[in-house]
């Protein structure tokens, strides 16, 4: 820097990577995020700093004894990288930035098909039939589908427990007390909660609402727990058994970091997320993977 101006480069949205393109998201706790010339460099608890590539990856997930500077939160706007806080290993969603770039036209359209109740089962119905393409959804109520939904699942979780030998008395969940729950339960807790930060970020990307669901109701994400059901058999259910047979009954944060981050590269999902919804809400001219 000189003459008291700071070197910033300009982006433009052509330039930027598409949401499908790139890296998932980044978790960092206990240190800083400042500005140094005109990237992000990340600051740690042991003096460590290192530089982030923002313009390549998608989320920046914050955790506990995190702080960042008012230009940060701009250069990372400016490059189309969201910006979550979430609990310790991201085993809470607290909230997300909204990105300007976002185009508003998908969010009109989104709206346009919620306010229709026959557009929005029309939706639900192109979800389940996602995840279930053997279903015969036709003419199906949505509260039909739940309850079909319902027992898949429940049959899902019996069919893991079988495959890979593990106990397993049901889901259980209590919020604020992560380890009351069995291994398995604190792995799917984990997964599932770092899942949602990532379709959150993505959904703002790409202009949708996180609010406007419609399977999901009367919660804070409906939309986000909608999309979520796509992808946690493989991501967070498939995930949560297997490894709770490696972990030997004591849950292992890095493992599981590291197990779900290798399962979201490989499954390619900020690709899949874009789709998807465009599948689902019969938006194909939309801009799918513009930011």
């Amino acid at each position: 820097m000189s003459g008291g101006q700071r070197l910033l480069i300009k982006i433009t949205r052509d330039s930027l990577p598409q949401v499908k393109d790139k890296y998932p998201f980044l978790y960092l706790e206990r240190g800083r995020l400042e500005i140094d010339d005109s990237s992000i460099k990340w600051l740690d608890a042991d003096g460590n700093v290192v530089p982030l590539p923002v313009a390549t990856i998608n989320t920046l997930l914050l955790g506990p004894g995190t702080s960042i500077t008012h230009e940060a939160v701009k250069v990372a706007a400016a490059a189309n990288c969201a910006i979550c806080w979430v609990g310790e290993d991201s085993l809470l969603f607290y909230a997300a930035g909204h990105l300007p770039t976002a185009d508003t036209r998908n969010l009109k359209q989104q709206m346009l098909l919620a306010c229709q109740p026959e557009q929005a089962v029309e939706v639900a119905r192109r979800l389940y039939a996602r995840r279930f393409p053997q279903a015969e959804l036709s003419g199906k109520t949505l509260k039909e589908m739940m309850g079909m939904e319902g027992y898949r699942v429940k049959m899902l979780y019996q069919q893991k427990a079988e495959h890979y030998q593990v106990g397993w008395k049901g889901r259980q969940f209590t919020p604020g007390k992560f380890e009351l729950s069995d291994l398995t339960n604190q792995i799917l807790t984990a997964s599932n909660a770092a899942l949602y930060g990532i379709l959150c970020s993505a959904v703002h990307s790409l202009g949708y609402s996180p609010h406007i669901g419609f399977i999901h109701s009367g919660s804070p994400l409906p939309f986000i727990y909608d999309l979520a059901d796509l992808y946690k058999e493989s991501l967070c259910i498939d995930l949560a058994f297997a490894l709770s047979r490696e972990m030997a009954g004591k849950y292992q944060k890095a493992m599981v970091a590291a197990a779900f981050r290798e399962r979201v590269i490989q499954q390619d999902l900020l690709a899949n997320i874009a789709s998807d919804i465009s599948y689902a809400l019969g938006t194909t001219h939309a801009r799918r993977h513009r930011q």
